[in-house]
């Protein structure tokens, strides 16, 4: 199927193929007639399939396919809300509407936190057909009435699984009561737990089912290896990684804050070029950070679980992940950074002893056993050393083995509830 097959207008085909697009992805073959056809949406698709593709290019020739378009009304309020976990996200989903939606009459903003509202307050008042935001600071322009969701057509939930793991269900379902009952709905979710089916089950009206990505399986398309090492090796044989073989452009995973600023000062002072990207960096940083990555300014970008939801990269070759994550589906939403949209790419995890379990999980949850390498000069002990004791870090675990999955889990949804919407 070509995407001249899915009944796009011609400005849309245009921006398409002058982004080098012509054969749509499974989930867009499957989702943009729905949604042309005016259908609610429930789609199981992980980052990476062509998802915001996928409901931007039909939201797009449904504003201006009708007599309803911009340039015959009167009002300007939002026709489409984008509701977005994060930041990052918001901008890259407004950049698709903008990247689409170039040779249209079409307006389009983002609004989030960590920055300031006076310009966000401009760009709603000189009228926005289509609205991105992350929900703490879309409730912000609400309090202060600078935002009117009284003209809503259609109503997008993106990652709607991270927005429950984030702790936004409470300020979601203020934003649905704002909205017109007539509406169209669009949830899209990487996993459909009980909690995600009771939201969508309130949302959602005789909705099309779309199922591109089953249920936590990896990304066929991602070649998976584990490097098994001692633990105190791990930042040597990174480096070695990098130098013997002219890595580049890659996304490493670390699970704290803490340790992702250490882990990315080593690689610097190595004479590899990487920065940090996780919730204490302002939101001027972690822009700057993500666009130095993106032009391939940096070799290397040390993130942390939620900090690297959103980050959505054509053609990224590599994912590292320096330490395996306590909670198993976190896997599989980090290797799907890499091997998007059909093409290539390589996961890599340095695993120690101590990490054993986890990698048990992990291999569970996606059904397959992954291919064990010994790096030459790098081999592990047989047993395991014991862990250094570590000093406290004014109440800040920099231990995560130490913490079961849960607790871990906990630290990261409200602080990020709290930077990634209102604060920060």
């Amino acid at each position: 199927m070509q995407f001249s097959e899915l009944g796009l207008s011609a400005d849309i085909q245009r921006a398409v193929a002058e982004q080098g697009y012509d054969t749509p992805t499974p989930i867009q073959q499957q989702a943009i007639p729905a949604v042309l056809a005016g259908h609610d949406l429930m789609a199981t698709a992980q980052t990476g399939t062509g998802k915001t593709a996928g409901f931007t290019l039909p939201i797009l020739q449904r504003l201006t396919a009708g007599a309803n378009d911009r340039l015959s009304r009167v009002a300007r309020t939002p026709r489409v809300l984008v509701l977005t976990p994060t930041r990052e996200l918001a901008i890259q989903v407004e950049e698709s509407v903008r990247t689409y939606g170039k040779h249209l009459p079409i307006n389009s903003l983002a609004v989030f936190g960590g920055v300031g509202i006076n310009p966000q307050i401009a760009g709603l008042r000189r009228g926005v057909d289509i609205l991105v935001a992350t929900p703490g600071r879309l409730l912000d322009h609400v309090q202060q009435k600078t935002v009117d969701l009284g003209s809503i057509e259609i109503f997008v939930l993106d990652e709607a699984d991270r927005m429950l793991d984030m702790g936004f269900i409470r300020d979601i379902r203020k934003i649905i009561a704002l909205l017109p009952k007539q509406r169209q709905n669009l949830l899209f979710s990487a996993t459909f737990s009980p909690e995600i089916r009771e939201l969508a089950g309130g949302l959602l009206h005789q909705p099309v089912s779309v199922d591109v990505a089953p249920r936590n399986t990896a990304a066929e398309t991602v070649a998976q290896r584990v490097i098994e090492c001692n633990r105190e090796q791990k930042k040597d044989l990174l480096k070695h990684l990098f130098e013997t073989r002219s890595l580049h452009q890659v996304l490493v995973f670390a699970r704290t804050k803490h340790g992702a600023d250490a882990l990315a000062r080593a690689l610097d002072k190595a004479g590899i070029k990487a920065a940090a990207i996780h919730g204490d960096k302002s939101q001027g940083a972690r822009t700057r950070v993500l666009g130095e990555f993106k032009e391939g300014k940096l070799a290397a970008l040390v993130a942390t679980d939620i900090a690297a939801r959103g980050i959505d990269i054509d053609a990224l070759p590599y994912v590292i992940n320096y330490e395996l994550p306590n909670v198993p589906e976190d896997y599989v939403h980090r290797i799907g950074r890499t091997g998007r949209a059909g093409m290539e790419g390589e996961a890599i995890s340095l695993v120690c002893h101590d990490e054993r379990p986890q990698l048990k999980d992990i291999e569970k949850l996606i059904k397959r056993n992954l291919e064990r390498v010994v790096i030459e000069g790098f081999e592990p002990a047989a047993h395991a050393a014991p862990r250094p004791p570590q000093p406290p870090r004014g109440g800040r675990s920099a231990q995560p083995a130490r913490a079961p999955a849960k607790a871990a889990k906990k630290p990261g949804g409200p602080q990020q509830h709290r930077s990634g919407s209102r604060h920060r």
